[in-house]
């Protein structure tokens, strides 16, 4: 079995190599000296990961604690650390806590000062390497010789690379491409394209298009057949527990089972008007007394996607017969509204009523489309009424006066490759609650305090809205939000699915359809 000592060393290469060949290399020499039983291991490891992303379970812990050296020990393995990660997370119960603490020292009395280093980053989830989780999916693919889309695919369909890394490793190119969706494995969501107007929907979509409602509501991915239903997130969130009521539906009114659809779940108030995003985050959250606030709070279910009828897979089927599946599997009931247009007037008219109904906009989907978990395109296209970007936060200023406490200027970014560039800041649009949430996610992700500037590890997503784009000096991005207020914190969404720079300077072009350029 693989020591932990054996990954320390690859870590601290990693860390002290820039290139990201050399990475791969290393990786994937890595990962093809491993036993079998220690590739899933090292994979969720290398990626900064107790647990794969699906999982439940939770530490619950900050880092192991200080504890005095087990001479005569044996050398930990990785083995040994998922085994103990195993056992804290899922201890329960009267002196759970004291169980935890007991397994976490007598880990912690095993290890060297480097091997202690390392489980603390596992711990915290950053390795500290420059290594991505797409560098270990190449490397994966490097080790085990096989062709990288086959294993892209096989990852998107199994939604963690510690799955992916022991197929490609002792099954190779067959047992990739006989990779499926599975169902209770949830996969990536397809993500749009923001849309530049009807006029160029219709142009990529080959002169027609289906439109949808684009609700303010949260994603849902629901997998049923007929003993269990699981629902989880756009982040791949279990959020079962916490929508009874879109579990009942599920046991009730849906046919062909097993199933895999997408939808939308949106917030009502008494009146059955939409609420705020944010209150429908109350639901994702509640654990306790859910039945209570599910009365309160109903939601309005809205389907448009079938990845899975009957357990026969529709992942490479086109859009509209992936939505005459959802028809037949709901019986029409609990659907997107939905129509397929072919001019501009029909989309205008379309989108009109969806705004008049309060919703955001509209998606445009290619009729032809196969569904591509995680990927993004004009295959899916959003039109929204407002224009706003997904920014994540890398930093936060102290506030003054009647803000004073809290982290209330936040420094926004864009995905630049696999880092961020600063686009603005803004101190707006928040309330006092939010404001006072927010200090305290970001103070957990602190980075760095100069005392005034707090840097923090880029976790959390808010959708901006702003005025315009600007040619900015200031930023080496090039580029700033004009007005930049903050319209809701998107605790639905990961860093990794915020708007890209290429995106932003997409945004910043369309401007002068309607503006004149200076000179």
């Amino acid at each position: 079995m693989a020591t932990l000592a054996s990954l320390v060393d690859l870590s601290d290469r990693l860390a002290a190599t820039a290139g990201r060949l050399e990475k791969r290399r290393l990786v994937a020499e890595y990962l093809k000296m491993l036993a079998p039983e220690d590739v899933p291991i090292a994979t969720l490891f290398l990626t900064g990961r107790a647990f794969p992303p699906s999982d439940p379970r939770t530490l619950n812990v900050r880092s192991l604690p200080a504890a005095p050296s087990a001479p005569g020990e044996p050398p930990l393995t990785l083995v040994d650390v998922a085994m103990a990660f195993a056992e804290v997370a899922e201890a329960s119960g009267a002196g759970a806590r004291r169980a935890r603490e007991a397994r976490l020292a007598a880990l912690a009395a095993r290890a060297t000062p480097g091997e202690h280093a390392l489980v603390d980053r596992i711990i915290a989830g950053e390795l500290r390497t420059g290594v991505s989780d797409g560098l270990v999916l190449e490397s994966i693919a490097q080790a085990a010789g096989a062709d990288l889309a086959l294993v892209r695919r096989a990852a998107l369909f199994l939604g963690d690379l510690s799955a992916v890394a022991p197929l490609a490793l002792t099954g190779g190119a067959a047992a990739l491409a006989g990779v499926a969706p599975r169902l209770f494995v949830p996969l990536l969501p397809m993500l749009a394209e923001i849309g530049t107007g009807f006029e160029d929907v219709l142009s990529a979509h080959g002169g027609a298009s289906a439109l949808e409602y684009k609700y303010d509501g949260a994603r849902i991915q629901l997998h049923a057949d007929a003993d269990r239903v699981a629902i989880w997130s756009r982040r791949l969130s279990d959020v079962t527990r916490s929508l009874p009521d879109v579990v009942a539906i599920a046991r009730r009114d849906l046919g062909r089972l097993p199933v895999i659809l997408d939808g939308e779940v949106v917030a009502l108030d008494a009146a059955g008007r939409p609420l705020p995003f944010q209150e429908l985050m109350r639901r994702f959250r509640r654990v306790h007394g859910v039945e209570a606030l599910a009365g309160e709070m109903p939601l309005a279910l809205h389907f448009f996607d079938c990845l899975l009828v009957e357990g026969r897979s529709l992942i490479d089927a086109p859009c509209i017969e992936r939505w005459e599946a959802l028809a037949s599997v709901t019986g029409g009931r609990y659907l997107a509204e939905h129509a397929v247009i072919d001019s501009v007037d029909a989309a205008q008219a379309f989108q009109a009523r969806a705004l008049a109904a309060g919703h955001e906009g509209v998606m445009a989907k290619d009729l032809a489309s196969a569904y591509e978990p995680g990927g993004r395109g004009k295959r899916w296209l959003k039109i929204k009424a407002a224009e706003t970007v997904d920014c994540v936060v890398i930093a936060a200023d102290r506030g003054s006066g009647r803000r004073m406490g809290w982290l209330s200027n936040y420094h926004l970014a864009v995905r630049d490759g696999e880092g961020f560039a600063p686009v603005g800041k803004t101190f707006k649009g928040l309330t006092d609650r939010e404001f006072a949430w927010m200090t305290a996610r970001l103070g957990a992700l602190a980075l760095a305090d100069d005392g005034y500037t707090v840097t923090v590890r880029p976790q959390v997503v808010v959708e901006v809205d702003y005025n315009e784009i600007q040619k900015s000096p200031r930023y080496p991005s090039g580029l700033a939000l004009r007005f930049a207020r903050i319209a809701r914190i998107r605790e639905d969404k990961s860093p990794a699915q915020a708007t890209t720079l290429e995106e932003l300077r997409a945004l910043y072009e369309r401007q002068f359809t309607t503006k004149g350029r200076a000179v």
